[in-house]
């Protein structure tokens, strides 16, 4: 197996394959990726047993094979070579040599034939939409997923499809994150699935804003996802979400209309003084008046006022502080619906953009004061 290829034709897919190589590897197979040379184009696979990525470019191949590298060595070799240089790839008895200048590597290789097939999976059910979009979709609630929990059916995110509609749904228990956005196509029946969290941070890498195509291929085992010149599929999540929709208060509450940046700058001043492991803030509202309250350990004390759009009854409540952050992070818009409910479940605002063209939405749960 022999090739050439530029340094920047190959590090910027070296790296995204690369990226989901686990360093301390189970097997010493898996800490490798295989790469093929054939016709005028070299793939590069990766995989951890759950994810799996190729990425494939032109190269000049003199001769065509397989074989796997170390992902890490052969990432940082050839991210160390300048832009403008020519890598040279051979591979020949249980060795590959990688030459460009004066630079020569001699790396071990693994055979290929011990590298993990990937299983094929029959798609049901296959969806293109523009990249920002599904950034966009995805960037906006993954925030609230959990991490290492032992209910491990949150530690992903719910993506589930409704007639035209893709809707997201994240949940740690604490909070909850939901969006949707209007496809081209439409399904006959309703159908979901958890990916887990790992797949989605990595999407988040892959994905752009640019409004070039990506396509999504769903089975009862795995995601695909098809960007050009790029294949990335992972397993999901066995397991029950829980009912957002019952998450979602219906019943009307104390409404609020707020300037998101703003908002957000005086929740983050106050932050300055809370405490690392409860966060929490005392929010009091009366009419016109927003006051965000934070009171340490050490009994000091930060205060934020802002003016907003209230005229009801003056309110008094208190959230981890952290959760109102992530989300206004994520609403793009420059106003906020928030809507402080207290129902006979446990008292939660719902926060909203005003403009209804994005719909998300997202709970957070009551502190006790």
């Amino acid at each position: 197996m022999q090739f050439t290829v530029s340094q920047e034709t190959i590090a910027r897919p070296l790296q995204l394959v690369c990226s989901i190589v686990e360093r301390r590897a189970t097997l010493p197979i898996l800490s490798t990726i295989l790469l093929r040379a054939h016709g005028n184009q070299l793939s590069m696979t990766s995989t951890d047993m759950e994810l799996e990525m190729i990425a494939t470019l032109p190269v000049a191949v003199e001769q065509e094979g397989k074989t796997t590298v170390s992902a890490r060595k052969f990432l940082d070799i050839c991210r160390a070579m300048p832009s403008n240089a020519t890598i040279s790839f051979k591979a020949q008895d249980n060795k590959a040599v990688v030459r460009a200048g004066k630079s020569r590597f001699s790396l071990s290789t693994l055979p290929s034939e011990d590298f993990p097939d990937s299983e094929g999976a029959n798609y049901v059910d296959e969806i293109s939409l523009p990249q920002s979009a599904l950034k966009s979709l995805l960037d906006e609630t993954s925030f609230a997923m959990a991490s290492q929990d032992v209910r491990y059916y949150l530690n992903g995110l719910l993506l589930e499809r409704e007639d035209n509609i893709l809707r997201a749904v994240a949940t740690d228990g604490h909070r909850l994150a939901l969006g949707s956005l209007t496809t081209s196509s439409s399904v006959a029946d309703k159908s979901s699935i958890i990916i887990p969290r790992k797949a989605i941070m990595e999407l988040g890498r892959l994905l752009n804003d640019s409004e070039e195509n990506v396509t999504i291929g769903f089975s009862s085992q795995q995601i695909k996802v098809e960007l050009p010149d790029l294949h990335f599929t992972s397993k999901l999540i066995d397991g029950q979400f829980p009912n957002y929709e019952r998450v979602i208060p219906i019943n009307g509450g104390k409404e609020v209309i707020a300037e998101r940046e703003q908002l957000k700058q005086a929740l983050s001043r106050a932050a300055i003084l809370s405490n690392d492991k409860h966060r929490s803030v005392r929010i009091n509202i009366e009419s016109g008046l927003f006051k965000a309250t934070v009171t340490n350990q050490e009994q000091e004390t930060a205060e934020e006022e802002i003016t907003i759009d209230y005229d009801e009854a003056p309110l008094e409540v208190a959230f981890n502080n952290a959760y109102l952050l992530d989300l206004l992070n994520a609403i793009p818009d420059d106003k906020v619906k928030m809507v402080f409910v207290d129902d006979d479940r446990r008292a939660c605002v719902l926060v909203s953009p005003v403009d209804k063209k994005l719909e998300r939405q997202y709970v957070v749960m009551a502190m006790i004061l």
